[in-house]
């Protein structure tokens, strides 16, 4: 008897871990425009020396070409240090289990600029451009098997970083304050792994600041950059949750009862009924 009871809650475990869906966090997408300096310089000579008894003769050719000027390319990157926050307030407030995904693979290095200039000088051909994956490409990063194993992508793509540095006089006194501060904004997407669906699309904003006080006799004092970091991502980790929350709490039912039907109980033990909204009001998931 203890051993069919011991089963059962086996198998009840497993249908619950079964029906709880598995998504991935990724890093903050960005791309940069990058301007490259570039120079490239070839030269020939050929020389000849012609002697007799009487008298010494010598030649000399040269040719060069000397190509210089500047290359702007994109450069496309992940941000990895605002994720973690969100990672953790999805796992503290939501049944959702999280699944680590692969890094975003840049492909093989792009040839330089000047690589490319001084095959053509040599050889007369342009070095080909190798296609390189795109950041943004959401969708062929899901296809290529960056998010195995995870049922969503929770997709995020920075849109602005600024850091603030100002400092004003305060009237009447011989000090100032000294503020600085971090904005960011992102926007995010949930998509299904396997119909490609979004199924939630916001942006969210974090922010941090420190202030100062500062004497006009020349103090200096410089800013906790950690600090204000640690803020931004935190304030923008509550900002992803409390729209993740409400737009899965608005979802369309079928999203729920495709999660339930997905992971149902296997062995004739059906599939536990969703559990009700936290006390913050969030609504979760299986």
């Amino acid at each position: 008897m203890k051993s069919m009871l011991t089963w059962a809650l086996l198998t009840v475990a497993s249908s619950v871990a079964l029906a709880q869906p598995r998504i991935a966090v990724t890093d903050l997408a960005y791309t940069q425009e990058v301007a490259e300096y570039f120079e490239v310089a070839s030269y020939k000579a050929k020389s000849s020396l012609n002697a007799n008894r009487h008298s010494v003769a010598t030649t000399h050719q040269g040719s060069g070409t000397y190509v210089a000027g500047t290359y702007s390319y994109v450069e496309q990157r992940e941000l990895g240090s605002f994720t973690n926050d969100i990672k953790g307030s999805l796992l503290r407030g939501t049944n959702f289990r999280l699944v680590q995904g692969k890094m975003f693979d840049a492909g093989a290095p792009q040839s330089t600029k000047a690589e490319q200039v001084l095959n053509q000088v040599q050889g007369g051909k342009m070095a080909k451009a190798i296609r390189q994956p795109q950041v943004h490409d959401i969708v062929a990063r899901i296809k290529k098997g960056e998010f195995q194993g995870a049922d969503y992508v929770l997709f995020g793509t920075l849109t602005s970083l600024q850091f603030r540095d100002t400092l004003s006089p305060i009237q009447g006194t011989n000090n100032a304050s000294h503020i600085f501060g971090l904005d960011l904004v992102a926007d995010f997407s949930l998509i299904s792994t396997k119909t490609l669906e979004i199924k939630a699309s916001f942006s969210a904003q974090g922010d941090g600041s420190e202030t100062k006080l500062l004497s006009t006799r020349g103090d200096i004092l410089p800013p906790n950059r950690g600090k204000v970091i640690r803020d931004t991502s935190k304030t923008l980790a509550g900002n992803v949750f409390e729209q993740f929350s409400e737009q899965i709490g608005l979802a369309e039912g079928g999203m729920a009862r495709q999660i339930r039907q997905s992971g149902g109980g296997s062995q004739g033990v059906s599939s536990p009924s969703v559990p009700p909204a936290r006390a913050e009001g969030v609504t979760t998931l299986r």
